[in-house]
């Protein structure tokens, strides 16, 4: 049984390097490449840069236009967790501690929000605001960071809803009485009380909302026509389309570093909070 048990282990290990691997070399090798020049990429795409090439960054920040495209992503994504949290906290919080009538109902409704893939709906979303431009003769719905941010939002609400009404409802409604007895409304109880016993929770909303908001691509292609208001993973297509031509790759592999730098630092500085998992609380 412990000889079992032993192999069983060695073999989980070889498989987490195996995986660590498979996602450490790739993202070593686009940082590796944008410190590269163009001739070092004609002969081992493998070795080691021969210096530190920096200016490769400052042609794809000012050349390629990626310090714009990042104010942009910088905006909307930001723009967009900020009106997500601020529906979705308070929703999730009624759904998962009150009881009304037609809760059941709007909870199955959320669900059922979950399975819509953001893909399938981005023509509909796209005719729907060009309609709106024609009906009151604007322009304000198309090429606005904000109202990209609030289709951002509005379509990670069912996701958002779920996973945090789910774990509001595990945590023990004692904390509950206990502020009512202190003479704490609703409001004060899910600020002072509640949110923060589910701070790994909403740590991993944001996280989870904040990839899919930085790396979204066909919805902010659609609805940013003009180039000056297009976010970083456009941005990064339309340089690697620049990039095939010139046959400058060191500024191409440094786009894609400054895509990926945020994300990387995002996850360091909330890794602890991520691993103490999403069950947390409960009376002690």
């Amino acid at each position: 049984m412990k000889k079992d048990i032993k192999l069983f282990k060695i073999f989980v290990y070889v498989v987490l390097v195996i995986f660590a691997l498979s996602i450490i070399v790739p993202v070593a090798w686009v940082f590796m490449s944008a410190l590269k020049e163009n001739k070092e990429f004609y002969g081992n795409p493998w070795a080691f840069p021969l210096g530190f090439y920096w200016e490769n960054f400052k042609d794809a920040w000012t050349s390629a236009n990626m310090g714009d495209y990042l104010l942009n992503s910088v905006i909307v994504t930001f723009s967009g967790l900020a009106i997500l949290l601020i529906v979705s906290v308070p929703c999730a919080y009624i759904l998962s501690r009150l009881e009304f009538k037609g809760k059941k109902f709007l909870k199955t409704f959320m669900k059922a929000g979950v399975f819509i893939n953001l893909s399938y709906i981005v023509i509909p979303i796209f005719l729907l605001l060009l309609d709106l431009n024609k009906a009151f003769k604007i322009t304000f719905f198309i090429n606005n960071r904000l109202i990209l941010a609030m289709i951002y939002a509005a379509t990670s609400i069912p996701f958002t809803v779920y996973l945090l009404s789910n774990f509001f409802s595990t945590i023990s409604k004692s904390y509950e009485e206990a502020a009512r007895i202190d003479g704490a409304g609703y409001f004060r109880t899910m600020v002072d009380v509640i949110l923060p016993m589910a701070k790994p929770a909403v740590i991993t909303v944001i996280l989870f909302n904040f990839l899919s908001f930085w790396n979204e691509y066909i919805l902010a292609l659609t609805l940013m026509p003009d180039q000056s208001k297009r976010t970083l993973p456009v941005g990064l297509i339309n340089l690697q389309q620049a990039a095939r031509g010139a046959a400058n790759y060191g500024r191409l592999y440094a786009g894609m570093v400054l895509v990926m730098l945020p994300t990387l630092i995002l996850y360091i500085l909330v890794q602890k909070q991520l691993t103490e998992g999403m069950m947390v609380g409960g009376d002690k």
